[in-house]
């Protein structure tokens, strides 16, 4: 086989986008965007995979979360910074319940690109192109706002970059200091009066306590008060992706330089298919969306191209069914994975396959779909006796409510109320740190068994 080029995609079948109508604008933003500086470096992608690999043994566990689709027009400083707050709350509560470090990865910095269910969408009797993210066209619902647009990619850069920078800042600025965090995490507490959230809060703070009187405090210990923060994206628009890639000095490999981590959809997945032949080539780790459409061929066939080498934490399984069919497909993949003997890291996506359309005409999610496919999830784990590495949420920081249910019950009628997403549905913070909480009674649960099965 000749050796891999970052371009080789081209010559590939291509879904899910965009035609370009003016090949000189493109050419020209894709010489641009290859001059630029890439947004994450070799060895940090390199660090990441490892911490994956911990993951996939259960040395670790992977928190990945994040919005739906970035957009231009809501890009904030605040908003990063209250989607990273919560993220760290998030990772607080895990670290609790899994007693294992948690791995944090944004799908931030580069999750422009959206697939889509078809190619244009009707409105009182008007066909467009559909919208595709900031990254290719507009939402507007004009024939101009639709037409993809080679230049978004040099402003999905130029914010790519700008949140990139302001990660890094919080990560090591002191904004991540532990007994801090927690803070934000009893504030959760007090507003909602569910006990059993407390009392995981209380034993997480008693932690901190004893810490502190022995000495171990943000001001003695680096590792108390700065955290790694990852970026992630789904590598959607190849052009955008190869303009980006670096050829790494140090190992000789080809680095994704927009993100330290891409993943493949599930409209995506197509073994021969430009994505897979892209996201073989780059040394990142590659995250691989497993929906009920999967069959265990088809991921032994994608395993063995995306992962060659069977490399600890290069390939994350992301598994997507929806409420009530994890059951019914995951054991097969899980199976397939056995007989393989393939390392891969087993990620639970509860987002994707639990949207609904409410009665008020939202896309929604329900809570209680959202958190049946998690406990699912951990359940089928349990019975075959493999490790689950992960959760993957569609989520920010701020109070929206787009997802119905959790202990501020969003109800349908409520959607209208702050409905901000151009995409799907997200949790708010609440309804994220709710789950979390849940997540970490599995994950204790879970330990707890196998201490008992070891004592015995």
């Amino acid at each position: 086989m000749s050796e891999w080029q970052k371009s080789d995609w081209r010559n590939k079948p291509r879904v899910q986008m965009p035609d370009y109508t003016d090949a000189a604008a493109l050419n020209a933003v894709e010489a641009q965007l290859s001059n630029f500086p890439p947004l994450v470096f070799a060895g940090e992608a390199r660090t990441l995979k490892q911490h994956l690999g911990a993951a996939g043994r259960g040395e670790a566990f992977l928190l990945q979360g994040g919005d739906c689709a970035e957009s231009f027009d809501q890009f904030s400083a605040d908003g990063i910074r209250d989607t990273f707050k919560v993220m760290l709350q998030m990772a607080m509560v895990l670290t609790y319940g899994a007693k294992v470090p948690v791995v944090k990865v944004g799908r931030m910095a580069g999750q422009f690109a959206k697939p889509r269910s078809a190619p244009t969408e009707t409105v009182d009797g008007v066909e467009l192109p559909s919208y595709r993210g900031d990254i290719i066209n507009e939402l507007a619902f004009t024939p101009e706002a639709r037409i993809p647009n080679p230049q978004k990619m040099l402003q999905a850069y130029t914010q790519a970059a700008a949140t990139v920078n302001l990660l890094r800042a919080f990560s090591t600025g002191g904004f991540a200091d532990m007994s801090r965090v927690h803070s934000w995490t009893l504030g959760f507490t007090d507003e909602q009066d569910v006990q059993k959230y407390t009392d995981i809060a209380d034993r997480i703070q008693d932690s901190i306590d004893f810490m502190a009187a022995a000495g171990i405090t943000a001001d003695t210990t680096h590792e108390f008060s700065t955290v790694e923060f990852y970026t992630s994206h789904e590598g959607l628009l190849l052009e955008y992706e190869e303009a980006l890639t670096r050829l790494d000095s140090t190992s000789g490999k080809w680095l994704a330089g927009s993100g330290h981590m891409i993943w493949i959809g599930d409209r995506t997945r197509q073994p021969d298919g430009a994505h897979v032949e892209f996201c073989r080539g780059v040394l990142n780790p590659i995250g691989l969306k497993c929906g009920p459409t999967t069959t265990a061929d088809d991921l032994k066939v994608l395993m063995s191209r995306l992962n060659p080498e069977n490399e600890e934490g290069k390939l994350t399984l992301i598994a997507r069914f929806g409420a009530g069919k994890a059951v019914e497909h995951l054991p097969r993949l899980v199976k397939a994975v056995k007989e393989e003997g393939a390392n891969v890291t087993w990620v639970c996506d509860p987002m994707h396959g639990n949207t609904i359309k409410s009665s008020t005409g939202y896309k929604t999610r329900p809570f209680d779909s959202v958190l049946r496919e998690v406990r699912d999830f951990f359940g089928v784990h349990k019975a075959e006796g493999t490790i689950p590495g992960g959760v993957h949420f569609e989520m920010t920081g701020q109070d929206v409510t787009e997802c119905t249910g959790g202990v501020r019950a969003v109800t349908e009628e409520d959607l209208s109320d702050r409905y901000h997403t151009a995409c799907d549905p997200r949790l708010n913070a609440s309804q994220s740190l709710e789950l979390t909480f849940l997540v970490a009674e599995e994950l204790s649960g879970m330990r707890s068994a196998q201490g008992s099965r070891q004592a015995g």
